[in-house]
């Protein structure tokens, strides 16, 4: 099965909730998973959902590459991923 066949026969997530592929801004300076910090403001993509949505996985491109476990609470929805 094909990613895109996944994500068109997964199960939709309640709105208030992230969902994979979501583009998403930080709202508070965090720590990677490296160890480097990300500024508020940086943008990402959900790369995974824990918990339902009390975190997630997103990957950063600018200013450093990188992936970082983020509480929700620290994230705020700039695009839908497309269903």
């Amino acid at each position: 099965m094909t990613r895109e066949a996944f994500y068109h026969f997964r199960q939709a997530a309640p709105l208030d909730t992230f969902r994979e592929l979501d583009r998403v801004m930080l709202t508070a300076d965090i720590a990677t998973d490296d160890g480097a910090t990300m500024p508020a403001g940086s943008e990402g993509v959900v790369l995974s959902v824990y918990r339902d949505g009390v975190a997630c996985v997103v990957e950063f491109a600018e200013p450093v590459s990188a992936l970082a476990t983020v509480p929700s609470a620290a994230l705020r929805l700039v695009a839908r991923a497309a269903a």
